[in-house]
């Protein structure tokens, strides 16, 4: 562990540093401790900050110097995925399971890490106080069985900023599920006009989506003029509604 990086104060609302003092190695690394608090973890991203970490480190805050930004109306699907989405009966709506997304987020087996992910009980705990307070939100994609029963299958979390959504885990309990979440969110925030979304850090499976590499400076930018945009908080689920998958596929109006 670094040991000349910034160490924040224990006070309620202490700033965190420039992220411009952020480390080139590992990349991003900019402050350690703190809390988890809402008030906190609202300031980090309204900075383009965010927490991650693993059970037994402090608190770590990043910053990278390279960003995965998706545009809404840039997600891209597949040919493969959208015929298989035409005769889907999946259905994707927003805040009907927040903590059973973030649970499954926090334990679906992923390759390289068998103990899950960095998804601590503590982030947990910390973003699902977000939810309740009308920051997080979920979106969830359910099958429906011949019975008429629904069943999670996949979905996303992260946290609304102004007119910014910072994306934070997304799991697949079938095939592409994760991917449909994510195409649907976009659908909707780009009808209501908000024009991108935060995935954090490029891999070859969001860079297969459609997801662009920003600098820091480009992201922080974008950031400062929708970060204050006037979006309440709130529950999602009226506001989003139900998206048929099936309308994912030619990228129809819903």
């Amino acid at each position: 562990m670094p040991l000349h990086i910034a160490r924040l104060d224990d006070a309620p609302g202490s700033p965190f540093p420039p992220v411009g003092l952020a480390l080139a190695e590992p990349d991003g690394l900019l402050a350690l401790g703190g809390d988890l608090a809402p008030a906190r973890l609202l300031d980090a991203y309204r900075h383009g900050i965010f927490p991650w970490f693993s059970e037994g480190e402090p608190i770590l805050w990043w910053s990278p110097s390279r960003r995965a930004v998706f545009r809404t109306d840039g997600v891209r699907l597949s040919s493969r995925r959208r015929r298989e989405l035409r005769r889907s009966r999946w259905r994707v709506r927003a805040d009907d399971a927040f903590e059973a997304v973030i649970h499954a987020c926090a334990h679906r087996p992923r390759p390289g890490q068998p103990g899950g992910t960095w998804i601590t009980a503590g982030m947990i705990a910390a973003y699902t106080g977000l939810h309740r307070l009308g920051h997080a939100h979920s979106i969830e994609v359910f099958d429906r069985d011949e019975d008429g029963e629904e069943h999670l299958v996949g979905g996303l979390y992260g946290l609304a900023i102004g007119r910014m959504f910072c994306g934070e885990s997304m799991f697949s309990a079938r095939p592409g599920a994760s991917t449909v979440a994510l195409a649907a969110l976009a659908r909707r925030l780009h009808g209501w006009g908000w024009p991108l979304l935060d995935a954090q850090v490029p891999n070859d499976h969001t860079r297969s989506l459609g997801v662009e590499t920003w600098s820091r400076d480009d992201y922080l930018r974008a950031l400062e003029r929708l970060r204050d945009a006037p979006e309440p908080a709130g529950d999602w689920r009226g506001r989003f509604g139900e998206i048929p998958a099936a309308a994912l596929a030619a990228g129809t109006p819903d």
